[in-house]
């Protein structure tokens, strides 16, 4: 067992690696202007849609501009995305007749796909219409997995322009982020998974006879078309309930393979952007390095710690070992077709990103490989992250690891030649402070409040697990949860919404501000001082900085949650 991990871990990074180089130096080309293979197809449509939407190409934004521009876009999509879920009931392609989605639940529905979230607290088959998937929630996963490209290309202009006041122009960047990157990769990817099985069709659901003679609903739709733009955008919203567990989402290991591939993809691929449009490419390969390491340790710890399973299984007779007749370990709420290894690889996957799609179900994990999904959160997903947010957040970063390389000698800190003064450390620092916030307070009232408390479904540590949990994902726009969490209430549609929308905007904004005071400063020549950003001892002083900022804001919940869980299981006593 422990060589078949090694071999499917290493195929895996192997592959991600291979696919994020070429496509990193892609993306830069299409960002800079330059001539692509897509651009006989691509410009004529990119210039009509200039055309109908009045905006001009060349008309470059400051980052308050840029910011307003991201808000108001996404405003607009939520508020009709929130329009076609509460009339769903009177607009067509509805041949199940789901009625209007429930105001509370469609609020938060808008706000999590608008934010690139997709957390969700229905079961997509019952209660949305094709329309809503297609015109809705597809949509939503372009736009904002868009959106998320737009910002970190903004940022990556911050860091390589020399005494500039714009960052570009925000239109531009979401409409070539759609046409080059995410809509031709999306219908190829979408093809494959239609050859291997995954249905994309209008059909009213299959009613059928079992062969013991009882009546079953099969429900089906397009699922294909909406499949890849879920992983490919780190969206994770599944078209049914069992997500990527259900095999009509991820019929088969080729598929689960390329979807977990695809998860990573993008946000791999933009370190090479960076380091592509800085002229230095060993600066992509660092934080490219950074990433993959702390990768490697939870996919690792989570693997090892299913694999071995529960010592309290053992203790009372159970066989958990693995042997030809069984897959051994703590196979709980996991897809015998995948089994330990692809479903703890998958659940490290989409909780470094800003995926959320699961193959498994997180709430019957051993309390250390939950706790892996915790961390990647709570580490800011910058493990890759999610389109565009992973490769900002580890941006933020990297300047507060050049900031305290800069106190160990003695000189202001650079980063890619520019100094980082005060005000970038405030950005920074707001940045960095926002985002634990929204995660401890509302878990604290949830804790507290009896609306918080009647949705917990474990007593005890796991049951601060599951709250923590949600919370977690909706700050980080994860999506993915503790399924033992009844999150469809008033309470937790209102404030999760809240969380993800904080969580999206809020830390979108600073960054910004961060790219526009960069961009407006001088290149700082290199000297002996310099602290060099483009090797290994820089991405292990970032591994380090990450997970010390990491494990000092969150510590004590996770020693009061998945920690103590984790001791009483290895103790043999349940709480």
């Amino acid at each position: 067992m422990i060589l078949n991990a090694v071999v499917q871990l290493g195929l895996f990074c192997l592959l991600v690696t291979l696919i994020s180089v070429p496509l990193g130096r892609y993306m830069a080309r299409v960002f800079s202007n330059q001539r692509t293979f897509l651009d006989p197809v691509m410009l004529p449509i990119e210039r009509l849609i200039y055309r109908l939407c009045r905006v001009n190409p060349g008309t470059e934004m400051t980052w308050v501009e840029y910011a307003v521009a991201m808000i108001v876009f996404s405003g607009a999509g939520m508020i009709l995305l929130y329009a076609i879920q509460r009339l769903q009931g009177m607009l067509p392609l509805n041949p199940q007749g789901m009625p209007a989605v429930a105001p509370a639940l469609a609020f938060n529905t808008a706000a999590s796909f608008t934010t690139n979230t997709n957390w969700q607290a229905y079961s997509g088959e019952q209660t949305m219409s094709y329309l809503t998937q297609m015109l809705g929630l597809t949509v939503q996963n372009f736009k904002s997995a868009a959106v998320g490209i737009a910002i970190a290309i903004a940022v990556i202009r911050g860091l390589t322009r020399r005494s500039a006041k714009t960052l570009g122009s925000f239109w531009v960047d979401l409409t070539r982020a759609v046409l080059w990157i995410l809509l031709p990769i999306s219908l190829v990817f979408a093809l494959v998974l239609v050859w291997q099985g995954v249905p994309d069709n209008l059909h009213p659901y299959a009613q059928v006879t079992t062969v013991e003679g009882a009546k079953q609903t099969i429900a089906e739709g397009p699922v294909a078309s909406q499949e890849s733009i879920k992983e490919l955008g780190t969206n994770g919203g599944g078209f049914f309930n069992a997500n990527s567990a259900h095999p009509y989402e991820n019929p088969t290991p080729l598929t689960n393979l390329l979807e977990m591939i695809s998860i990573f993809a993008i946000g791999a691929g933009l370190t090479h952007t960076l380091g592509e449009m800085a002229g230095d490419r060993r600066q992509g390969w660092a934080l490219f390095g950074a990433m993959a390491f702390l990768f490697l340790v939870g996919a690792v710890t989570s693997i090892s710690s299913e694999q071995h399973g529960n010592p309290m299984l053992t203790a009372a007779g159970a066989n958990q070992r693995a042997s030809m007749m069984q897959s051994g370990g703590n196979m709980e709420g996991k897809e015998v077709r995948f089994g330990i290894i692809d479903s703890a690889l998958w659940e490290t996957v989409t909780t470094d990103t800003s995926c959320g799609a699961v193959n498994s179900m997180h709430d019957s994990y051993t309390p250390l490989g939950g706790m892996v999904a915790l961390v990647n959160m709570e580490l800011g997903e910058v493990i890759f992250g999610g389109v565009g947010s992973g490769l900002f957040g580890i941006v933020v970063m990297a300047v507060l690891s050049v900031f305290i390389a800069g106190l160990m000698v003695g000189r202001t800190p650079e980063y890619l030649g520019k100094k980082i003064e005060a005000r970038e450390m405030k950005l920074a620092m707001l940045y960095v402070l926002i985002f634990p916030t929204l995660i401890l307070l509302p878990s604290a009232a949830a804790i507290l409040l009896p609306a918080g408390l009647s949705s917990i479904s474990n007593p005890g540590p796991h049951g601060l697990s599951q709250v923590l949990y949600a919370y977690s994902e909706a700050a980080a726009n994860n999506g993915s949860a503790f399924g033992g969490l009844n999150a469809n209430t008033l309470f937790y549609n209102l404030t999760l919404a809240l969380v993800m929308l904080f969580g999206r905007y809020m830390m979108a904004i600073p960054v910004l501000g961060l790219a526009g005071s960069l961009a407006a400063k001088k290149a700082t020549p290199v000297s002996a001082g310099t602290f060099p950003t483009d090797g290994g001892a820089f991405a292990g002083l970032l591994v380090g900085v990450i997970v010390i900022v990491g494990a000092l804001t969150f510590f004590c919940a996770l020693a009061l949650g998945p920690v103590v869980e984790e001791l009483l299981m290895l103790a043999g006593k349940v709480f």
